[in-house]
Formats: structure tokens, sequence, C-alpha cells
């Protein structure tokens, strides 16, 4: 098979309908992430492996190995095995990292817990999936992440390390805490590491070399901004397999530096950035704990990255940054814009005052590894800029409608992905994993198209799709329209009730720097350039949106504070 031949690619619709495939080559690793950083040491272990700016520290690919190794035989010696799901609470620290190729040199499954979690949904985590340690930071900006604990297990303040027994959290028997100061009740992350012996790092390695690629060895929570969080599972498999096909879409190799100022414990962090540094030998540069644009730029500039990961709100407060120009980002040749959508006019400043003329546009979803969708560097601009790309290799994509049936290529549904990188499922929650995941095709909730060449768009969600006296309505196109406007910054558009419509169109709007605008001006720029249908009928001019740690904006909030803002009734519904 010719991926490259129009008449034979597998990526272009057959027959009309939307369901494309991904080439079979090269084939799928069999590879645990154990073996892949083994084989990167191998191979460059004197290569720069991480460097972390605001720590000052810097680790080459044999100190990588040996410090997680040590911490490896450090979890085997308090009892963890092959099964066990370890937590880490902590924001892009160096132990995270560790904490990643630890657990999976030893089979331990390793739960990501988001860091802006608060006392509720850590209680939640925790207990859903059975967690028997938890490694965490001290805090972070205003989370006091060992306070919190001490409030869920109170307990700790009087037992010894290693043998905690609480109420609220039953499963969790020890709590390690990063940092040099100690705490009641907790391990010292640094002790432990340094008390692992010759003996116990042999052992972890030993062990690494029985484990199977189809192991679950991952737990990453959905955005729970519908309902509580959903665990979704992922093996080596799944996430080597994904970090590889990532990797090459975007052409990082070996030497290349990669910059990630996106969070660890998100997919587009542990997977699509860390170990796709891991699996090819990239370097990965962390400019601070949690993202920051002045930061990102000083890293871009002094470590002459050649990539950089984020999602478009990210792009977008970097382009905009007062001290922009001071940098030089000529090193920067491409990296991938993800999470959401990507509005075409910021994907176009990145290709020309960034110098990211490569960079590419990937879709993808926690459940599915993540990427299914990618552009190539070598794709025309017009569809870098206007698509999510082609389907990733050996993966399998169909849209289909409200019945199940497949669509027409160019026609609009939800889309459903099969393959290698679909979750083994939710944790313990058989009912969710049934509903999300039928014949083995993961449905995604999106809603997309797919056009005769292959290339994927993402019109929306699902849930995100309102109906306007009878006319549906997407959410993006509106979005993609506003952006075009020259004092808008960034968008959201979404629906709320309205007793003549159903539901009638709300715009929230952040204006660029020193930009003014009127609600009136918004409305007279897409009078007869978009349906009148179309146009919003509530707009709100906001300092910032609400989003979530990963830059998704969390429209559910935008809809309710309308909601009540304007006295709305939420419409019934049958």
């Amino acid at each position: 098979m010719n991926a490259s031949d129009p008449l034979t690619d597998p990526r272009r619709p057959a027959n009309g309908v939307s369901h494309v495939a991904g080439a079979l080559e090269p084939a799928l690793s069999n590879a645990t992430i154990a073996d892949c950083l083994d084989a990167t040491v191998a191979r460059l272990p004197d290569a720069e492996a991480a460097v972390f700016v605001e720590a000052g520290l810097r680790w080459t690919w044999q100190e990588l190995q040996t410090r997680s190794d040590r911490l490896a035989a450090a979890l085997l010696k308090l009892g963890f095995g092959k099964g066990d799901r370890l937590g880490i609470w902590a924001p892009n620290r160096p132990e995270w990292v560790l904490a990643q190729y630890a657990t999976a040199r030893i089979g331990v499954v390793l739960v990501n817990i988001n860091p802006a979690y608060r006392l509720s949904e850590l209680e939640y985590a925790l207990n859903k999936v059975g967690c028997k340690g938890v490694i965490s930071a001290p805090s972070f900006k205003t989370s006091d992440y060992l306070g919190m604990l001490q409030t869920l297990a109170p307990e700790l303040a009087h037992c010894e390390p290693g043998a905690l027994v609480a109420a609220r959290l039953p499963q969790l028997k020890c709590v390690i805490r990063m940092g040099d100061a100690r705490t009641p009740g907790m391990f010292n992350l640094p002790e432990l590491m340094a008390g692992a012996d010759t003996e116990s790092v042999a052992q972890a390695r030993r062990i690494g070399t029985t484990l199977s690629c189809h192991d679950a060895i991952n737990i990453q929570f959905t955005s729970g901004t519908t309902g509580a969080p959903k665990g979704a599972t992922l093996t080596h498999h799944n996430i080597v397999n994904n970090a590889l096909f990532v990797a090459a879409a975007m052409d990082y190799r070996a030497g290349d530096r990669l910059c990630i100022p996106v969070p660890l414990y998100h997919c587009f962090g542990m997977v699509m950035s860390s170990l796709a540094s891991a699996v090819v030998g990239g370097t990965m540069v962390y400019p601070g704990e949690g993202f920051d644009p002045l930061a990102t730029l000083q890293a871009l500039h002094q470590e002459r990255c050649t990539h950089l990961q984020g999602v478009p709100t990210m792009f977008i407060a970097e382009l905009d940054h007062p001290r922009f120009a001071e940098f030089d980002l000529s090193a920067l040749r491409g990296g991938i814009m993800a999470g959401s959508p990507c509005p075409i006019e910021v994907m176009k400043r990145v290709n020309t005052q960034m110098n990211m003329r490569d960079v590419t546009i990937a879709y993808g979803m926690t459940e599915t590894a993540p990427v299914s969708f990618q552009s190539g560097i070598d794709d025309p601009v017009e569809r870098r800029v206007s698509t999510v790309g082609r389907v990733q290799p050996h993966l399998e994509v169909k849209i289909v409608d409200t019945e199940g049936r497949t669509v027409p290529v160019g026609g609009t549904g939800e889309l459903c992905t099969r393959g290698y990188s679909v979750m083994l499922g939710y944790w313990d929650d058989e009912a969710k994993t049934a509903e999300a995941v039928r014949d083995g095709w993961m449905h995604t909730g999106d809603l997309a198209t797919i056009d005769a060449e292959g290339y994927c768009n993402i019109v929306g969600r699902v849930k995100d799709m309102l109906i306007r006296g009878g006319e549906n309505v997407y959410p993006r196109e509106i979005e993609e329209f506003l952006f075009r406007h020259p004092a808008v910054a960034q968008v959201q558009v979404f629906g709320v009730p309205d007793p003549r419509y159903g539901e009638e169109i709300a715009a929230w709007i952040v204006l660029k720097p020193g930009a003014q605008a009127t609600a009136e001006d918004i409305v007279a720029f897409c009078r007869d350039q978009i349906a009148h249908y179309k146009v919003p009928r509530h707009i709100r001019f906001v300092p910032e949106l609400p989003m979530t740690v990963t830059g998704k904006a969390q429209k559910f909030l935008m809809r309710q504070a309308m909601v009540r803002e304007l006295g709305l009734a939420e419409a019934k519904t049958a």
C-alpha cells in the first residue's frame, strides 16, 4: 500500500461515505514504556533528556533512567507491585517525569490527578480508582496539596508513614511528599530515593522485562465538565504507539528540543510531549511548573527550542505578550497546537510570527491515547490552518448520524474511532464504558466532517450544537468568523434558553489589549456576512474566559452565568 498515491491512499474515503483508515506502515510497536526508555539510553546516554528551567536542572538520558529506576526501586520496597494504583498530584515538576517512568518500569498504574482539583474532586479520584498511594507536591499557586490531604485524612498526623488507615480514603495507605521537608505520616521522596539499593534497582529492571505492552499502565481522568470525572484506562500499547506516530507527524527527532508548557497530568504533556521525547530521543524543555507566556518565550529563546506544544489560548498569550518581540525564535520550526479548536487567524500568526512553519494540528481525546487525526508538515498550508489533518496510522474513523449510519462525504455527524489507541475502558464503570465504546468504536461526542481527500474538520460537540428556531447552529463556525474581527482576541459562542426560538445565541468576547468594540459593532460586523439566525443575540465583553487547566473553555459556566444574568428558565426537554 502506498499512502502517497491518491488512488490507493486509505486515508481518502471510499464509496462516497465518511469512513477512513490509516496507513498500516510502519508496524505497531509492542514495546513497553521501559523498553523505549532503555533503547533511547542505549543510543543516546549522554544526550540531554530533560531541562527544567525554573528548577535549574538538566538530566541526560542516562541520568533520567538512573533516577527513575531508583524511584521504581523505592516503590518496590514500599510494597507497590504490578497493577497497584499510584496517584501523582503535582504541576510540571521533575518528580512528575521520574514518577512517569518509574511506575512504568514496575507495572504500577500511574493515576494522573489534575493539579486544579480541590477536596471533593481529590477524594473522588483517589477512591474511584483505589489509589494505594499518592506522590504529592507540597503546594502550587493557591492549592495547598498537603493541607488538603491532611483534611481528607487527618489520621496522617498520628500514623507511621505507609501505615495510613483513613476513614474517608480507605484504600490509601501511603503518602509521599516532594521536597526536602518532612511532614507527619508522610514519606519524604528524596529520602526514599536515596535509600534505594543496587539489588532493588536490579529487581525493578527485572520486573520491567516481564511486563506486557497490553498491561494497563495509566489512568487519566476526563475533565468532568458534565458529570463526575471518568478514569480512562490506557496501556503501554496505547500510548507508546500514539507517541511514536505523533512525533513522526510533527517531524520530531533525536537532537530536536521540545518546549513543554502544557501540563504533564494531561495526555498532551504526558504522551504527546514527554513520551514522544522518550521514544525518539528529543530533549524535553519545561519552562516552569505552570504555564506562563513570558517563561515560555524565555525558554524558547534560551534553550533554542525547535518545537513547541500548546493549546490555542497559550499561543495567543505568547503572541500578544508585550515583550514578544524581544525573543529570538528562529530555532523554532514546528510543534503541535491541540486541545481545543484552533482559530485559523491564530494559526496564521503562529506560522509567520513564531517561525513555526511546520506546526501541526492534532485532534483526539484522552480515551484514544489521545491523537487520532494530525496534519502533516507537508500538507498544504490551507489544509493545516483549516482542518485537523488526516487519520493516523493503524486507526479507523467514521462519521455517523444519530441513527448510527455512516454519513456521506462532507456530511456532519459524530466522529467514532477504532483501533489500537482505544482505551481499555473507564476504571470501575462498565456502564459508562459500554455507552462510549460500542463494537470497538469509541464514540467521541465530537461533531465532525471528512472531505473527499480524508481531511477532518471538527465543527463542535454533539452537546454544543444548538437549535435556534429549527435551524442547527454550530458555535465553532460563528467563532471562526468572529475571530476575523480586528478587535477580538478570544471568543466563545454557546446557546441559552429562549421562549420563542428554543435557544438563542450568546457570545463571550475577550478583546485584544487596547482594542475597543461594542455589541453593536459585533452585530454590524456579522450583518450580511453570516446568516441572520447565526448572529449572536447576547454579546458580553469579559476580561477572561473560564478555562480548564488545559486551556479548554468551560462553556457550561458561561451558559450558567448568562442564564442567571438574563433571568432565564431552562427549556423543558422531552
